[in-house]
């Protein structure tokens, strides 16, 4: 029986069938959990009563009115101002956090004046204690009926409840007091209702013990303990034993790169490289205009961010600009998430044709034609898609708001009619990519094993975005949320990042600097890593959303070993450095090379990779902290550094190394400059955000969760404190930066790169 240590000696032949079967099996476990944690998601998310009743039986509301406040909070883009269970943007509060906090408060005065005819503040510290109590014990007993589906409250809580309806309808009409939303931004009485309905309803999910439990149906996240919403104990026991899974696997693969050598991207020089530089086929030359989009998307991305930002440091004002009643904060959000979406899986998908072409000989005719159609499809749900979110915001499609507008979904928040558009492109893609580079398509056998993996991991990407189009506006938040987080994670962070290393393997391959096992041994590997923690790791993002303990457990053990993979690529980074240098015959460094931005960005990759997703994405992970920390500023600490970091930058690679292959030499020297400034615009600019900002902002705020709960960390109260809004200012350098040195020189590289293009096809007829 081949085992994987005798592949090593096998540099040419086939490798051990041992990688496949491994790949297999850790996918179906994988899978098995994943699903099981899903399906159990339908049963344990918090119930929505079907009507809440006074202690007379008094109907406050409904079921109806939940769902229709759920679709409010959609519409007008809430989840891009604020969130819920810590899921949604840091503009503004956490809906669910300030409505149990503010319900507590007002069981409390009333409590206070029923018991001791005084308001709390005048009571002595025993008095307070007591009463604190009372409030914890009648908001942790769950009077949920499920036979009847009646919620009963309290006189106390109904009191409360009808307090809130006029603390929403004021948070609405100021900007400056909202994080930057448009003003008078709900004024529909109705609306208000419904919307004050689901707030309280997420509220009570967050406090009401479990049946049969002692902890909430969100695992008493948040944490206030005014109304006695503590940690749980599992929190602490699954990150302690996190760690311990941890250890054991960093120790694992230690053990595996001292007695496998060949794992890692050393390996024998391949020779002369299969692909000329400048020597494009025209169906390639037609992919570059992909990249001008690219980069136009990028920077206007980045002039986003920086304008949501700035929306936190001075919400409902831009250097004196009332910017918010056309651009609202919220919208800004939007934008600037949706484009980094669209300019990073656009640059894949154009880097992908290009790739597939390089894998045969011959050009099919109509190659050019269909780059054509893609690109029109493309810039046709692209542009349509972030129009109807501003339309649908602004509440000017009516009943269409949800089909061409603005779902509301963070991340996911383009029309459901351009979602299904989306799906069907990526499908054509595939079937393009499918016609280029299958197996039996491609010029030489070596190659028709790294082609499978290309296409199978190119497959994975229309197919695993499909679980988008699972659920509607009305579908209970827990079931929405655990498929909202197989597309951000696990399409992402799993396919995503399977498709890139797969990419990058096979331009090691084709121009010369690796063995054709070594490309598919370091994407099997790669394969068994991430399959192994990452599938099941998704649940890290559902320790607090409506699921129980045993997501905590298996996610809490399975997230950490995400990290293994990365610590794997620091060890090899030498090892890429000297992969790539294996290609010089005289100085023996990168400058040289004539792809050298493109491993640049590549090294830049793997330096991101280890420190956004590994190092501050374990910070984040640990179910003991995620508790503390769940939509703080240290979550887009972590979500700029390895989003921006390892995706954005791969995608900045795949561009450098698309117009290297398709410029003229002459005019090469031109473009390259900016990529040098972009190279060092981009990673500084990046360092600077989240060393001068983003880091000590999450840190700083994560210790006021500890001091004050977790609703004041996320309330103007905290927001808009001195320190708070210094932090904020000091993201203002490493903005500029990214921008101007990074964002800019690759649009006017890219610019330039296609009017190269153009002007060599033009000389050439």
């Amino acid at each position: 029986m081949k085992t994987f240590a005798s592949a090593s000696n096998e540099d040419s032949g086939p490798l051990s069938p041992w990688w496949i079967r491994s790949i297999i099996m850790v996918m179906v476990i994988g899978f098995a959990l994943l699903l099981s944690i899903t399906h159990k998601a339908y049963h344990n998310a918090p119930p929505i009563p079907l009507k809440i009743e006074d202690i007379q039986g008094n109907i406050l509301f409904t079921s109806d009115d939940i769902s229709g406040g759920q679709e409010v909070f959609l519409k007008y883009g809430l989840m891009n101002n604020g969130s819920i269970w810590g899921h949604g943007a840091y503009l503004g509060p956490d809906y669910s956090a300030t409505a149990l906090h503010r319900i507590g408060e007002g069981i409390a005065a009333t409590l206070a004046q029923e018991r001791y005819h005084k308001n709390m503040a005048q009571l002595t510290l025993s008095e307070q204690a007591a009463v604190r109590a009372e409030v914890t014990v009648m908001l942790k007993t769950n009077r949920y009926d499920s036979a009847t589906g009646v919620l009963k409250l309290t006189p106390a809580e109904t009191e409360a409840y009808r307090q809130e309806i006029k603390h929403w309808t004021d948070y609405f009409k100021d900007p400056t007091t909202n994080g930057g939303l448009k003003p008078d931004t709900i004024t529909d009485s109705t609306e208000l209702q419904q919307f004050t309905a689901f707030v309280t309803w997420a509220a009570w999910a967050s406090v009401a013990n479990r049946p049969d439990e002692n902890f909430s149906y969100t695992n008493n996240f948040p944490y206030d303990p005014s109304v006695g919403n503590q940690p749980t104990s599992g929190a602490l026991l699954w990150s302690a034993l996190s760690l311990v899974v941890l250890l054991g696997g960093i120790g694992a693969v230690l053990l595996s790169s001292g007695r496998f050598e060949f794992l890692g991207w050393s390996g024998r020089h391949q020779g002369p490289p299969h692909i000329l530089l400048g020597q494009a086929s025209p169906g390639q030359r037609a992919l570059v205009k992909f990249f001008v989009v690219v980069a136009l998307l990028f920077f206007i991305q980045t002039l986003l961010g920086g304008a949501a930002a700035h929306s936190r440091a001075e919400p409902g004002d831009f250097y004196g600009l009332p910017i918010d009643k056309i651009f609202p904060s919220n919208l800004i959000r939007t934008w600037h998430l949706q484009t980094a979406i669209f300019w990073i899986a656009t640059a894949y998908v154009a880097a992908a044709l290009f790739l597939g072409r390089t894998l045969r000989d011959d050009e099919p005719d109509g190659l050019t034609t269909w780059v054509n159609r893609l690109f029109c499809a493309f810039a046709v749900v692209i542009g349509a898609s972030l129009l109807g979110e501003w339309l649908g915001m602004v509440n000017m499609l009516g009943d269409f708001w949800f089909w061409i507008g603005n779902q509301g979904w963070e991340f996911l928040e383009i029309g459901r009619l351009w979602q299904y558009l989306l799906v069907a492109g990526l499908l054509i893609w595939f079937g393009v990519l499918w016609w280029l580079a299958h197996p039996r398509k491609v010029s030489h056998p070596e190659v028709k094993p790294l082609a499978r993996m290309f296409l199978l991991t190119s497959l994975a990407i229309p197919i695993f975005y499909i679980p988008a189009l699972f659920y509607g506006a009305k579908t209970n938040f827990t079931v929405v949320d655990t498929w909202r987080f197989w597309i951000i994670h696990l399409w992402v962070e799993g396919f995503f990042e399977l498709f890139a290393t797969t990419v990058v393997a096979l331009v090691f391959f084709k121009i010369g600097l690796v063995s054709r096992n070594t490309a598919l041994r370091a994407v099997y590997f790669d394969c068994i890593l991430v399959f192994l923690g990452g599938l099941v790791g998704t649940g890290h993002h559902w320790y607090f959303n409506g699921q129980t303990h045993f997501n905590m457990a298996l996610s809490g053990l399975f997230s950490v070993i995400e990290v293994v993979p990365l610590t794997l690529i620091t060890l090899e980074a030498w090892g890429f450095v000297q992969t790539a240098r294996s290609g010089q015959h005289e100085q023996g460094n990168l400058d040289n090379l004539p792809h050298k931005w493109t491993f640049y960005f590549l090294m830049a990759v793997g330096f991101w990779n280890f420190t956004g997703a590994g190092v501050f994405g374990l910070l984040v992970n640990l179910p003991i902290v995620s508790y503390y920390e769940t939509g703080t500023i240290l979550t887009p600490n972590h979500g700029h550094a390895a989003f921006m970091g390892v995706f954005g930058m791969l995608a900045i690679a795949m561009m450098a190394f698309v117009l290297r292959q398709t410029t003229e030499e002459t005019r090469w020297p031109s473009i390259e400059k900016y990529f040098k400034m972009a190279f060092f615009g981009t990673n500084i600019g990046l360092g600077m955000m989240i060393v001068m900002s983003l880091f000590p902002g999450g840190v700083l705020q994560v210790w006021d969760v500890l001091q004050n709960g977790y609703w004041h960390a996320r309330s103007l109260e905290y927001t808009a404190s001195d320190t708070a809004r210094l932090l904020e200012w000091l993201r203002l350098p490493g903005d500029v930066v990214f921008i101007v040195f990074g964002s800019l020189p690759l649009l006017i590289a890219a610019t330039k790169g296609w009017l190269s293009v153009r002007a060599t096809s033009t000389e050439s007829r």
